[in-house]
């Protein structure tokens, strides 16, 4: 568990100075998160941590509580930098706004992620909450109750389509997964008896919270508040966006005689087997154990070479090529094909 709480809590460390600090830690702060993670990929070889016999690891919740706690004061830390408030130059403002950007989009995503598949409430507030946070609550009812279903088929939009660029992926899937979460939550209510009264409907608190996010940001920061907050929410949310699409790119479950989809499989998510990256996020890289798995603990999460398919670099790097289809494309679709020879 050691790395998990190095790799995420020195970010955290080096955003709150660099909130209020400038540009010095500003850069440090943007450097941990863009090139020292990676050059850690590098040097440090093995597996982040070692499965238990009883696959439980008590201080891995620990963390991920402490983790979506923290986010609550970095997400009003970043907005008072980039919007200004703390006296900061141009330059450092900018700093701060790719560094918060870059913790939110791989930590506070990830993070947020592991809290929302727990049993208790509480974790499970709390991880709907960070997402509420990054105007992406929406998500709290998407993954669990779409994605999880329909991954790896055309009913998932979070799945890329054959040869989808990720600049036509992500408006499909966040605008997908908005109405397609609804509609299931529609669903399920409308099967209680009696019906719950509307205010307890999640998307009332997920529209509603990030409404709540964003007035406050005005009122405190101004206009210039109101803007950072839209920048570094959207920000953080591209980049759990194309991890989406980088991990399920070009995989698809086959459609059996009966009409239904094959089970989930370990063949239809892409992996990430990098130590340091891989601590950052939670073991989110380790993404076909975690649909064959939803609850299992990150720190338990398992890799098995042999049988998931494996990214040739880090989810972090893979999903910056992402951003260059032509690029992705030339890497990535042989990849796509080998895979689908070997299935058939």
């Amino acid at each position: 568990m050691i790395w998990f709480w190095i790799a995420t809590s020195v970010p955290v460390a080096l955003l709150s100075l660099a909130a209020f600090s400038g540009a010095g830690w500003s850069l440090a702060a943007f450097l941990y998160m863009a090139v020292f993670v990676h050059i850690m990929d590098r040097l440090v070889h093995g597996a982040v941590a070692k499965c238990g016999t009883d696959g439980e690891f008590p201080s891995g919740a620990h963390l991920s509580i402490l983790l979506g706690l923290t986010h609550l004061a970095l997400i009003g830390f970043a907005v008072a930098a980039v919007s200004g408030a703390t006296g900061l130059s141009w330059g450092a403002r900018f700093l701060c706004f790719l560094a918060f950007g870059l913790f939110f989009g791989q930590v506070s995503n990830a993070n947020a992620h592991e809290l929302i598949h727990k049993g208790a409430r509480f974790p499970r507030r709390l991880g709907t909450l960070v997402y509420i946070t990054l105007l992406f609550g929406h998500h709290a009812s998407a993954h669990p109750k779409v994605h999880h279903v329909w991954v790896a088929t055309p009913n998932d939009p979070n799945t890329p389509l054959p040869g989808e660029s990720f600049y036509r992926f992500w408006p499909r899937a966040w605008v997908g997964s908005f109405r397609k979460g609804l509609s299931v939550e529609n669903a399920m209510r409308n099967r209680k008896t009696p019906h719950p009264p509307k205010w307890t409907h999640p998307y009332v608190a997920y529209v509603g919270g990030a409404v709540i996010c964003l007035i406050l940001s005005g009122l405190v920061f101004g206009w210039a508040g109101l803007l950072a907050y839209v920048m570094v929410a959207g920000y953080a949310q591209m980049q759990h966006l194309v991890s989406d699409y980088v991990q399920h790119y070009g995989l698809s479950r086959k459609l059996l005689s009966a009409g239904k989809y094959e089970p989930v499989g370990p063949e239809h998510s892409w992996n990430a087997p990098q130590f340091y990256s891989s601590a950052l996020m939670l073991n989110a890289p380790r993404h076909s154990d975690h649909h064959l798995n939803p609850t299992r603990d990150y720190p338990s999460l398992r890799l098995n070479e042999t049988v998931m398919p494996i990214l040739p670099r880090s989810l972090p790097l893979m999903g910056t090529l992402a951003l260059w289809p032509r690029f992705w494309r030339r890497v990535m679709d042989p990849r796509v094909q080998r895979l689908q020879a070997s299935a058939d």
